[in-house]
């Protein structure tokens, strides 16, 4: 538990790096070579990981919060029926829905880091 204790404010910069990881082998298989610049996306999280910044973590932190609210919105009118959305579309909300909103809670999570000055 103690090993855990310690590692826990790391786990949404491992979490976005997994997010980039998946979605660059997504794109890589239809894409191919075109896909590589996704691999810079995860660039400043394992910067974060390897040496910690204040400055770069309050960015990263309010940034990605930014873009789920965003997301969420978007969830929130396709649930309520807001803008009508095309069926191939509406398969992924689920699935949207929970990234989105998994988005949210460690984009909040990183802002909590900085606050708490847990570096």
């Amino acid at each position: 538990m103690a090993l855990f204790s310690k590692y826990y404010k790391y786990t949404p910069y491992l979490y976005f790096i997994a997010v980039t990881a998946y979605w660059f082998t997504q794109v890589n298989r239809t894409e191919g070579l075109t896909a590589y610049p996704i691999l810079l996306f995860g660039i400043p999280f394992l910067w974060q990981i390897i040496k910690p910044s204040k400055r770069l973590n309050a960015i990263l932190g309010i940034t990605f919060a930014c873009l789920s609210s965003y997301l969420i919105l978007a969830f929130l009118s396709y649930t309520l029926n807001i803008i009508p959305i095309s069926n191939t579309a509406s398969k992924y909300v689920a699935f949207g829905g929970l990234f989105a909103i998994t988005n949210f809670i460690m984009a909040v999570w990183m802002i909590r880091n900085t606050i708490k000055k847990s570096f």
